[in-house]
């Protein structure tokens, strides 16, 4: 009798194929992420590098949260198989473009799952995904101020440079 209930998972199944899905989500972030700061270093936006550094570390971090929440809850995490990632990048503005697409992306999906957990009466992935949607809240809005910030700085000429220092400020 013991050896089922050690056997038992106490996440549902829905939510934990959902959560692995995220796991994947996670991994071709930061391996976007390490695609699009090396395109900063090859052009020159050695700030801007740093920051997606920094990013790609964290979106790594949030795979890493998942995987282990699914292990503490006996369920079965998958490693992801990443592929399919862009190197290639017309500008700076589309490097920080796609990122923010990726994010609202990652937030409808963290939604999805909130909402599903919710009607699974999965309270305890629920709950642990608070963390995920306040932290999309400032991902999101990270990237729409730089966005903003480069609307009004220009790219043209020293705009450029003003926007790869200015990205320090979001670093940390």
């Amino acid at each position: 009798m013991k050896d089922i209930a050690r056997q038992s998972m106490s996440i549902k199944v829905e939510s934990m194929d959902l959560l692995n899905g995220q796991i994947k989500m996670e991994a071709h972030a930061s391996a976007t992420y390490l695609a699009m700061a090396s395109w900063c270093e090859q052009n020159g936006f050695f700030t801007s590098a740093k920051f997606f550094f920094k990013q790609a570390e964290e979106e790594r971090e949030h795979m890493m949260k998942i995987f282990n929440f699914l292990v503490d809850t006996g369920g079965n995490p998958i490693s992801p198989e990443v592929t399919g990632i862009n190197h290639d990048y017309s500008s700076i503005v589309d490097v920080f473009e796609s990122t923010l697409e990726h994010e609202v992306k990652v937030t409808k999906s963290i939604h999805n799952i909130v909402k599903k957990a919710r009607e699974l009466g999965d309270f305890a992935t629920e709950r642990f995904l608070d963390w995920f949607v306040m932290e999309q809240i400032e991902e999101e809005n990270t990237v729409r101020d730089i966005l903003d910030m480069i609307e009004v700085t220009g790219t043209e000429g020293v705009g450029l440079q003003m926007i790869d220092n200015k990205v320090l400020d979001w670093i940390d």
